[in-house]
């Protein structure tokens, strides 16, 4: 059971359990709505508010959201370096490689 205006935890394992690759349009965009909908719950709801079941939901997904911002840095390190790279040989190519 959830809390009023939340999304069950249930509703949350089940749209996880199936690949994004079997999902429709309608239901990727639906599920989109309703788990950002259910973040800005989580965020506004004092923890004192939330069942145990609700608060350990919330806590696992700020994890997860955490793990795939810290995700998203390091590829975007990695692509930043390789662009570095790629347009250093490139100048160096062309002779246009800048002394310091």
């Amino acid at each position: 059971m959830s809390d009023a205006g939340r999304k069950g935890v249930g509703d949350q394992l089940a749209e996880k359990a199936k690949p994004d690759s079997q999902k429709t349009y309608t239901e990727k965009a639906g599920e989109t709505v309703s788990s950002t909908g259910d973040k800005v719950m989580g965020a506004v709801e004092p923890q004192g508010n939330k069942s145990t079941t609700q608060q350990a939901s919330d806590s696992v997904r700020g994890n997860a959201d955490s793990a795939q911002e810290s995700g998203k840095s390091y590829l975007q390190n990695a692509q930043d370096t390789l662009s570095s790279g790629a347009q250093s040989v490139s100048d160096t190519l062309s002779g246009n490689s800048k002394s310091s």
